[in-house]
């Protein structure tokens, strides 16, 4: 048997967020040893798991040690070898998120947006410090809007650079911003360079010589695909008479808008008596419509309604799945931002 490898972040909030995302998949992770930097998938045993840091696993996945990685969206797009050998698999797990912004000082009067930034630095006359750990990232954003800048590398805490004096402005990663509100420093309206969030990527050469490989990343795309899509939506269960499952339909979409999956599912509710005019209706719908749901059922005459959270709906043929077919049939991966252009998760 062919053993695979996939690299988790080994630290901090991304990393649990990963493993317990894995474990809602039905992808439990055991390491036996917390000190150790490798785990098995019990349920995937021709994969193995191992822990590095973002960027590191980025670097692991591009050269081919790691086939496959889960790590924030920032470090794929600020990492990636140019031309890149990484393929996404899927560019919106739903955890991780934040933003890669720019951020001033507070006291910069007049300038909250990117084209007060604009004025600012062409009326002060000099190039502008920017202290940044994603320096491609910056860079081309800054040079796309014609802003003089330099960057200035940093490894620790960016909030102080402006205080301190050794930089002018920070491009860094904002969740809640709460670390620059308590460091008087604000985001500016457009400063927005990059939306991120927990990516799945492959090595693109590895999966394209291995149909093993390929066996393994659509079976990692089905379990999420059909966990993610599940995540959002409810079973709604009802009991209804009627003559007949078809009278029983017509009146569901003559008077509502229940139409689930494919269309209600009606099947007859067998009673100690015999009597068959009892019918069971059953729609599957998202989060947000389900008080909606259980009035229509109401009022067309639906009893003992029950609601249920769904844990899966797999498709025929997830979308990713056809999507990794396609760019395997070319001579080489497809640059990122083609891949993640359209995607609700990622934006550039």
């Amino acid at each position: 048997m062919t053993v695979f490898r996939i690299s988790l972040p080994s630290k901090g909030r991304l990393s649990e967020e990963a493993l317990n995302f894995l474990e809602s998949c039905g992808l439990r992770v055991y390491k036996p040893n917390p000190r150790q930097y490798e785990a098995i998938l019990p349920d995937l045993p021709d994969l193995k798991v191992l822990f590095q840091r973002p960027g590191d696993i980025v670097a692991s996945v591009a050269d081919g040690s790691v086939d496959f990685g889960i790590t924030g969206l920032d470090m794929v797009m600020e990492k990636s070898p140019e031309p890149t050998s990484i393929l996404v698999l899927h560019e919106a797990l739903g955890f991780g998120g934040c933003t890669l912004s720019l951020a001033i000082p507070e006291n910069w009067e007049g300038v909250d947006t990117l084209q007060g930034l604009q004025n600012h630095a062409r009326q002060s006359g000099r190039v502008l410090r920017v202290a940044t750990k994603f320096a491609r990232l910056t860079g081309e954003f800054l040079s796309r809007h014609q802003i003089p800048f330099t960057l200035i590398s940093a490894e620790g805490t960016l909030e102080t650079a402006p205080a301190i004096g050794y930089a002018d402005m920070i491009s860094d990663l904002v969740a809640s911003g709460q670390t620059l509100r308590d460091n008087r420093l604000k985001v500016i309206e457009g400063g927005q360079i990059l939306s991120s969030q927990a990516v799945l990527i492959a090595n693109f050469y590895r999966l394209k010589e291995s149909e093993s490989a390929q066996a393994l990343a659509r079976n990692l795309l089905e379990l999420i695909e059909a966990h993610l899509r599940g995540s959002t939506n409810y079973s709604v269960f009802a009991n209804m008479r009627g003559p007949s499952a078809q009278a029983v339909a017509q009146r569901i979409f003559y008077h509502s808008t229940l139409h689930g999956l494919q269309g209600p599912t009606i099947s007859p509710v067998f009673t100690p008596l015999g009597n068959g005019d009892w019918y069971a209706v059953h729609v599957v719908v998202e989060k947000h419509e389900i008080y909606k749901a259980v009035n229509e059922l109401r009022a067309v005459g639906g009893s003992g309604v029950v609601v249920v959270p769904v844990t899966y709906i797999f498709d025929e043929e997830p979308p990713r799945c056809l999507r990794m077919s396609r760019a395997l049939s070319l001579p080489q991966p497809p640059p990122l931002v083609s891949v993640l252009e359209g995607s609700t998760g990622a934006k550039l």
